[in-house]
Protein backbone atom coordinates (compact mmCIF):
# COMPACT_ATOMS: atom_id res chain seq x y z
CA UNK A 1 0.00 0.00 0.00
CA UNK A 2 2.97 2.27 0.27
CA UNK A 3 5.97 3.65 -1.62
CA UNK A 4 9.48 4.40 -0.50
CA UNK A 5 11.53 7.09 -2.24
CA UNK A 6 14.96 5.55 -1.55
CA UNK A 7 15.33 1.98 -2.77
CA UNK A 8 19.05 1.31 -2.50
CA UNK A 9 18.95 -0.62 0.78
CA UNK A 10 16.97 -3.71 1.71
CA UNK A 11 14.62 -3.23 4.64
CA UNK A 12 12.58 -5.25 7.08
CA UNK A 13 9.25 -3.50 7.12
CA UNK A 14 8.04 -3.49 10.71
CA UNK A 15 6.94 -0.11 12.04
CA UNK A 16 9.47 1.33 14.41
CA UNK A 17 12.06 -1.45 14.04
CA UNK A 18 14.97 -1.65 11.61
CA UNK A 19 17.02 -4.60 10.45
CA UNK A 20 20.76 -4.27 11.22
CA UNK A 21 21.46 -4.05 7.47
CA UNK A 22 19.09 -1.13 7.08
CA UNK A 23 19.99 2.53 7.40
CA UNK A 24 17.34 4.46 5.48
CA UNK A 25 15.09 7.52 5.48
CA UNK A 26 11.45 7.07 4.56
CA UNK A 27 8.87 9.04 2.60
CA UNK A 28 5.92 6.67 2.70
CA UNK A 29 2.94 7.09 0.43
CA UNK A 30 -0.19 5.04 0.10
CA UNK A 31 -0.70 4.10 -3.54
CA UNK A 32 -3.88 2.53 -4.86
CA UNK A 33 -4.80 0.84 -1.61
CA UNK A 34 -8.35 1.10 -0.30
CA UNK A 35 -10.21 1.32 2.97
CA UNK A 36 -11.15 -2.16 4.14
CA UNK A 37 -13.69 -3.63 6.55
CA UNK A 38 -12.55 -6.11 9.18
CA UNK A 39 -15.53 -8.33 8.27
CA UNK A 40 -13.76 -8.95 4.93
CA UNK A 41 -10.49 -9.76 6.74
CA UNK A 42 -11.61 -11.19 10.12
CA UNK A 43 -8.28 -13.01 10.57
CA UNK A 44 -6.36 -9.70 10.52
CA UNK A 45 -4.82 -8.71 13.85
CA UNK A 46 -2.95 -5.67 15.13
CA UNK A 47 0.26 -6.56 16.97
CA UNK A 48 0.67 -3.79 19.54
CA UNK A 49 3.71 -2.79 21.58
CA UNK A 50 2.85 -0.94 24.78
CA UNK A 51 -0.58 -0.25 23.33
CA UNK A 52 0.53 1.10 19.95
CA UNK A 53 0.27 -0.61 16.56
CA UNK A 54 3.62 -2.11 15.51
CA UNK A 55 3.00 -5.02 13.14
CA UNK A 56 0.30 -7.17 11.65
CA UNK A 57 -0.53 -10.72 12.72
CA UNK A 58 -2.93 -13.50 11.72
CA UNK A 59 -5.36 -15.55 13.82
CA UNK A 60 -4.96 -19.30 13.20
CA UNK A 61 -6.62 -20.60 16.39
CA UNK A 62 -8.95 -18.74 18.78
CA UNK A 63 -5.93 -18.27 21.08
CA UNK A 64 -3.01 -18.55 18.63
CA UNK A 65 -1.61 -15.98 16.21
CA UNK A 66 1.30 -15.94 13.77
CA UNK A 67 3.51 -13.02 12.78
CA UNK A 68 7.00 -12.18 11.51
CA UNK A 69 9.96 -13.04 13.74
CA UNK A 70 11.43 -9.58 13.23
CA UNK A 71 8.34 -8.23 15.02
CA UNK A 72 8.99 -10.38 18.10
CA UNK A 73 12.81 -10.39 18.17
CA UNK A 74 14.10 -8.80 21.36
CA UNK A 75 10.61 -8.18 22.68
CA UNK A 76 9.35 -9.13 26.12
CA UNK A 77 5.93 -10.80 25.75
CA UNK A 78 4.61 -8.51 28.48
CA UNK A 79 4.99 -5.61 26.03
CA UNK A 80 2.77 -7.22 23.41
CA UNK A 81 -1.00 -7.15 23.03
CA UNK A 82 -3.06 -8.44 20.11
CA UNK A 83 -6.15 -6.55 18.96
CA UNK A 84 -8.81 -8.32 16.87
CA UNK A 85 -12.20 -7.55 15.40
CA UNK A 86 -11.86 -3.90 14.45
CA UNK A 87 -11.18 -1.94 11.27
CA UNK A 88 -9.94 1.00 13.33
CA UNK A 89 -6.33 1.04 14.48
CA UNK A 90 -5.97 1.06 18.26
CA UNK A 91 -9.68 1.12 19.04
CA UNK A 92 -12.53 -1.34 19.55
CA UNK A 93 -12.65 -5.06 19.04
CA UNK A 94 -11.18 -7.50 21.54
CA UNK A 95 -7.70 -7.41 23.06
CA UNK A 96 -5.57 -10.29 24.36
CA UNK A 97 -2.13 -10.36 25.91
CA UNK A 98 0.65 -12.59 24.62
CA UNK A 99 1.41 -15.39 27.08
CA UNK A 100 4.25 -16.96 25.11
CA UNK A 101 6.30 -16.29 21.96
CA UNK A 102 7.57 -19.27 19.96
CA UNK A 103 10.07 -17.73 17.52
CA UNK A 104 11.72 -19.85 14.84
CA UNK A 105 15.10 -20.91 16.28
CA UNK A 106 16.88 -20.41 12.94
CA UNK A 107 15.84 -16.77 12.64
CA UNK A 108 18.98 -14.65 12.98
CA UNK A 109 18.33 -10.90 12.72
CA UNK A 110 22.03 -10.09 12.54
CA UNK A 111 22.54 -11.36 9.00
CA UNK A 112 19.36 -12.60 7.35
CA UNK A 113 15.60 -12.31 6.96
CA UNK A 114 15.28 -16.08 6.60
CA UNK A 115 12.94 -18.07 8.89
CA UNK A 116 11.03 -14.85 9.62
CA UNK A 117 8.24 -16.58 11.55
CA UNK A 118 6.87 -16.55 15.10
CA UNK A 119 3.87 -18.17 16.77
CA UNK A 120 2.08 -16.43 19.63
CA UNK A 121 0.06 -18.07 22.40
CA UNK A 122 -2.55 -15.66 23.72
CA UNK A 123 -3.72 -15.45 27.31
CA UNK A 124 -7.35 -15.86 26.22
CA UNK A 125 -9.40 -17.13 23.31
CA UNK A 126 -11.05 -14.54 21.12
CA UNK A 127 -14.80 -14.83 20.72
CA UNK A 128 -15.25 -15.72 17.05
CA UNK A 129 -17.86 -14.07 14.85
CA UNK A 130 -18.26 -11.97 11.72
CA UNK A 131 -15.36 -9.66 12.62
CA UNK A 132 -13.01 -12.21 14.25
CA UNK A 133 -12.26 -15.58 12.74
CA UNK A 134 -9.43 -17.99 12.10
CA UNK A 135 -8.04 -18.67 8.63
CA UNK A 136 -6.33 -21.67 7.06
CA UNK A 137 -2.81 -21.57 5.65
CA UNK A 138 -1.84 -22.64 2.15
CA UNK A 139 -0.75 -26.28 2.49
CA UNK A 140 2.53 -27.87 1.43
CA UNK A 141 0.70 -29.54 -1.46
CA UNK A 142 -0.71 -26.27 -2.79
CA UNK A 143 1.48 -24.22 -5.13
CA UNK A 144 0.45 -20.62 -5.80
CA UNK A 145 0.89 -20.06 -9.53
CA UNK A 146 2.78 -17.08 -10.90
CA UNK A 147 0.42 -14.18 -11.57
CA UNK A 148 -2.19 -15.29 -9.04
CA UNK A 149 -3.52 -12.29 -7.12
CA UNK A 150 -3.17 -12.17 -3.36
CA UNK A 151 -4.72 -9.65 -0.98
CA UNK A 152 -2.44 -7.97 1.54
CA UNK A 153 -3.92 -5.94 4.39
CA UNK A 154 -2.72 -3.85 7.30
CA UNK A 155 -2.37 -0.51 9.04
CA UNK A 156 1.06 0.52 7.66
CA UNK A 157 2.17 4.10 7.04
CA UNK A 158 0.15 6.44 4.80
CA UNK A 159 0.98 9.35 2.51
CA UNK A 160 0.41 11.78 5.39
CA UNK A 161 3.39 10.31 7.22
CA UNK A 162 1.38 8.58 9.93
CA UNK A 163 -0.41 5.29 10.31
CA UNK A 164 -3.90 5.11 8.77
CA UNK A 165 -6.81 5.02 11.17
CA UNK A 166 -8.65 2.49 9.02
CA UNK A 167 -7.52 -0.92 7.79
CA UNK A 168 -6.17 -0.88 4.22
CA UNK A 169 -5.98 -3.62 1.58
CA UNK A 170 -4.64 -4.10 -1.94
CA UNK A 171 -4.26 -6.94 -4.45
CA UNK A 172 -0.86 -7.86 -5.91
CA UNK A 173 0.31 -10.81 -8.06
CA UNK A 174 2.60 -13.71 -7.18
CA UNK A 175 6.04 -13.33 -8.78
CA UNK A 176 7.91 -16.25 -10.32
CA UNK A 177 10.38 -17.68 -7.79
CA UNK A 178 13.37 -17.64 -10.15
CA UNK A 179 12.58 -14.13 -11.36
CA UNK A 180 12.45 -12.92 -7.75
CA UNK A 181 15.77 -14.64 -6.99
CA UNK A 182 17.36 -13.02 -10.05
CA UNK A 183 16.13 -9.55 -9.05
CA UNK A 184 17.51 -9.99 -5.53
CA UNK A 185 20.73 -11.67 -6.67
CA UNK A 186 23.17 -11.73 -3.78
CA UNK A 187 20.46 -11.67 -1.11
CA UNK A 188 19.58 -15.39 -1.02
CA UNK A 189 15.86 -15.72 -1.69
CA UNK A 190 15.41 -18.94 0.26
CA UNK A 191 12.71 -21.64 0.04
CA UNK A 192 11.16 -19.99 3.13
CA UNK A 193 10.34 -16.92 1.05
CA UNK A 194 7.67 -16.11 -1.53
CA UNK A 195 7.43 -12.94 -3.61
CA UNK A 196 4.49 -10.74 -4.61
CA UNK A 197 4.34 -7.44 -6.49
CA UNK A 198 3.86 -5.65 -9.81
CA UNK A 199 6.81 -5.12 -12.15
CA UNK A 200 5.89 -1.44 -12.27
CA UNK A 201 5.58 -1.22 -8.48
CA UNK A 202 3.11 1.19 -6.94
CA UNK A 203 1.11 -1.30 -4.88
CA UNK A 204 2.11 -3.39 -1.91
CA UNK A 205 3.01 -3.36 1.77
CA UNK A 206 5.47 -1.33 3.82
CA UNK A 207 6.20 -0.07 7.34
CA UNK A 208 3.66 -1.26 9.88
CA UNK A 209 2.39 -4.15 7.75
CA UNK A 210 5.10 -6.68 8.72
CA UNK A 211 3.78 -9.99 9.96
CA UNK A 212 0.44 -9.38 8.30
CA UNK A 213 -1.15 -11.72 5.75
CA UNK A 214 -1.26 -12.07 2.03
CA UNK A 215 -4.31 -14.20 1.24
CA UNK A 216 -4.87 -16.27 -1.91
CA UNK A 217 -8.18 -18.02 -2.53
CA UNK A 218 -9.19 -17.75 1.11
CA UNK A 219 -5.92 -19.07 2.58
CA UNK A 220 -2.83 -17.29 3.90
CA UNK A 221 0.10 -17.73 1.54
CA UNK A 222 2.64 -15.61 3.39
CA UNK A 223 3.45 -13.04 6.05
CA UNK A 224 4.91 -9.64 5.14
CA UNK A 225 8.67 -9.81 5.72
CA UNK A 226 11.01 -7.47 3.80
CA UNK A 227 11.69 -5.61 0.55
CA UNK A 228 14.04 -3.30 -1.31
CA UNK A 229 12.11 -0.14 -0.61
CA UNK A 230 8.33 -0.29 -0.60
CA UNK A 231 6.41 -1.17 -3.75
CA UNK A 232 9.33 -0.09 -5.93
CA UNK A 233 9.43 -0.99 -9.65
CA UNK A 234 11.18 -4.30 -10.37
CA UNK A 235 11.59 -5.23 -6.69
CA UNK A 236 8.71 -7.31 -5.25
CA UNK A 237 7.95 -7.64 -1.55
CA UNK A 238 9.19 -10.79 0.17
CA UNK A 239 6.84 -12.79 2.40
CA UNK A 240 7.51 -15.71 4.71
CA UNK A 241 6.27 -18.75 2.75
CA UNK A 242 3.82 -20.53 5.04
CA UNK A 243 3.69 -23.70 2.93
CA UNK A 244 7.41 -24.37 3.42
CA UNK A 245 7.95 -27.65 5.34
CA UNK A 246 10.27 -26.04 7.91
CA UNK A 247 7.75 -23.29 8.61
CA UNK A 248 4.91 -25.82 8.88
CA UNK A 249 7.03 -27.96 11.21
CA UNK A 250 7.73 -24.99 13.45
CA UNK A 251 4.04 -24.09 13.65
CA UNK A 252 3.21 -27.67 14.64
CA UNK A 253 6.06 -27.69 17.17
CA UNK A 254 4.73 -24.52 18.78
CA UNK A 255 1.17 -25.83 18.94
CA UNK A 256 2.45 -28.97 20.65
CA UNK A 257 4.53 -26.83 23.01
CA UNK A 258 1.40 -24.82 23.83
CA UNK A 259 -0.49 -28.11 24.47
CA UNK A 260 -2.92 -27.30 21.67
Amino acid sequence: MFRLILASALIAIAYGRTHPLQQELFDNRIINGKDANIEDHPYQLSFEINGGHNCGAVLVRPNVAITAAHCTAGRNPTQITIRAGTSIRGSGGQVARVAEVCQHPKYNPSNSWDYDFSVLKLDRSFELGSSINIIQLVSQEEEVETGTLGTVSGWGYTSSGGLPLRLQSVEIPKVDDQKCADVYKGYNISPRMICYGFDEGGKGSCNGDSGGPIVVNGKVSGLVSWAAGCSQPIYPTIYCRLSNPEIVAHLNHCLEKFNL
